[in-house]
């Protein structure tokens, strides 16, 4: 049974990683070259 649990775990973690960067790149993109220009300062 807890093999069943952790499945489901391990899918949703996916599943939401997948959700996320689908509807976050942009702001994910915008966070990278902010984070860039910052670093080339």
């Amino acid at each position: 049974m807890e093999w069943l649990i952790f499945l489901l775990v391990a899918a949703a973690v996916v599943a939401g990683v997948f959700w996320a960067k689908k509807h976050f790149r942009q702001e994910i993109e915008r966070a990278k070259r902010i984070n860039r220009a910052n670093k080339n300062k």
